[in-house]
This record gives structure tokens, C-alpha cells and sequence, in this order.
């Protein structure tokens, strides 16, 4: 990972098994097990990487030979947080208005072992 200028700190395996975790799983970032230490923190870190797309330079280094005679592609449409749209932000989020509220689409690619082959 220090070839994506991730400095090698003590718990980073801890955060990334806990954002892999919450992939995996699904639960809100609050019901983190506690195990992982504080899910703020997890979270903060999360949205660090994803704003600079390393997480999917992460990703890709450890999946440098994707088993892709299956592959599967799932997408979802989350309910965004009330605050979503609240703040004018410097980037633009895909935040989507329907009659439930504010949404945002996930897609998700993963081979035949579960490994993740793209997050957008």
C-alpha cells in the first residue's frame, strides 16, 4: 500500500477489514463492531480514499488476477441522509431527487470468489 502513498500505520489493516467489513455487510457505518475501533475515524478514512480513488488503486493491487470466468454486477439505490444535499461542495455528488428523497446509486462488480472488481 505504500506505493499508493498510504503511510503504513499501525491499524491500517484494522480499517481496511472494518470498510471491507461494512461492504460485505451492509450495516450503517454507526454499527460498526467496536472491535474495529471508532467508526468515525473508519468513516473519515473511508471518504479520504474515495475522494482521491484510492481506494479503487487499493482494490486493484490486491486483485491483480481477478478469477473473471464469473463475474457479478449488482447495483443499488440507497436512501441518502437528510443533509445530503445540504451544503454547496466544491465536487459534485450524484445525489438523485425522487419521491422517497434524496438517492444515490451503487454499483459493485465482483468475481466468482467475492472479491471486489469495481465500487463506483
Amino acid at each position: 500500500m505504500l506505493q499508493h502513498r498510504i503511510y503504513d500505520k499501525p491499524n491500517l489493516r484494522r480499517i481496511v477489514e472494518a470498510m471491507l467489513y461494512r461492504m460485505r455487510v451492509g450495516c450503517p457505518w454507526r454499527d460498526l463492531p467496536i472491535d474495529f475501533g471508532c467508526w468515525n475515524s473508519i468513516y473519515q478514512q473511508f471518504n479520504r480514499w474515495a475522494s482521491k480513488n484510492k481506494l479503487i488503486q487499493i482494490f486493484k493491487t490486491l486483485v491483480q488476477e481477478p478469477d473473471l470466468e464469473w463475474e457479478f454486477i449488482d447495483g443499488s439505490i440507497v436512501k441518502a441522509h437528510p443533509h445530503s444535499a445540504g451544503a454547496p461542495n466544491k465536487e459534485e455528488q450524484d445525489i438523485g431527487k425522487s419521491v422517497a428523497g434524496n438517492t444515490t446509486k451503487i454499483h459493485m462488480a465482483v468475481d466468482a470468489q467475492g472479491y471486489l472488481l469495481i465500487l463506483k
